[in-house]
């Protein structure tokens, strides 16, 4: 098993993630479409054009995407990368996740 932040263990509440180098940028998107579904929330309270609101809810979509493929760079940039480094099972393993990953991301 690698020595790497990224390894599977049983908890993996207590390694660190591949994205803590971006944590605030991520943490700041996030904010931002935050703010963007309360705005959609209130549109529809307000009963506006549904148009106008398909078209926010486009806008959050695309944004929720943006994170989505921002972490799994981060995966396959740390994660994945040390874990074909350590070979083996974790390889296997961290391969099979990242395939997963993105099969779910495609249907979204």
């Amino acid at each position: 098993m690698s020595n790497s932040s990224c390894h599977h263990n049983p908890d993996p509440s207590t390694a660190p993630p591949g994205y803590l180098v971006d944590q605030h940028a991520i943490l700041t998107r996030l904010r931002r479409i935050e703010g963007q579904v309360r705005g959609i929330h209130t549109m529809v309270e307000q009963e506006r054009y549904c148009i106008d609101v398909l078209q926010q809810v486009s806008a959050v979509t695309r944004a929720l995407q943006g994170v989505a493929l921002s972490l799994l760079d981060d995966h396959l940039a740390h994660c994945v990368v040390h874990a074909v480094e350590a070979g083996g099972d974790e390889k296997e393993l961290k391969l099979r996740e990242a395939s997963a990953a993105i099969a779910r991301l495609v249907r979204s």
